[in-house]
């Protein structure tokens, strides 16, 4: 499919898209799907196929074993599953383990902003 496509509730892709996608519900992208896009944009998203756009939800983003993408994911937390492939920037909020950087136990935590 070609074009854009908007929506209220839940998306499933089983095929090939180039255009945009932005759903308000949860987007989920089955394995062997191909998604080609400027952005991708939906509450929660699942990837088990390929993409390549910015992602941003306002949930969380998985990417299962099977997923490979590229570009940029954009959300309050993000899994990687692994096998899956990433290649991109990270932008999401963690906190790092003290063997990283992190505070140690008694400071404070503070938020610590991912970039890749």
């Amino acid at each position: 499919m070609r074009g854009r496509i908007h929506g209220e509730g839940d998306l499933l892709v089983e095929g090939n898209v180039e255009g945009d996608v932005a759903v308000r519900g949860d987007l989920r992208i089955a394995d062997g799907a191909n998604v080609s896009s400027e952005s991708v944009e939906a509450h929660a998203i699942s990837i088990a196929g390929s993409v390549e756009a910015e992602v941003t939800a306002s949930g969380p983003i998985r990417l299962e074993a099977s997923a490979e993408v590229r570009g940029t994911l954009r959300a309050p937390a993000v899994a990687i599953a692994d096998g899956a492939r990433f290649a991109g920037r990270l932008d999401c909020e963690f906190e790092l383990p003290p063997e990283l950087g992190g505070v140690s136990r008694g400071e404070s935590r503070g938020r610590t902003p991912a970039r890749r």
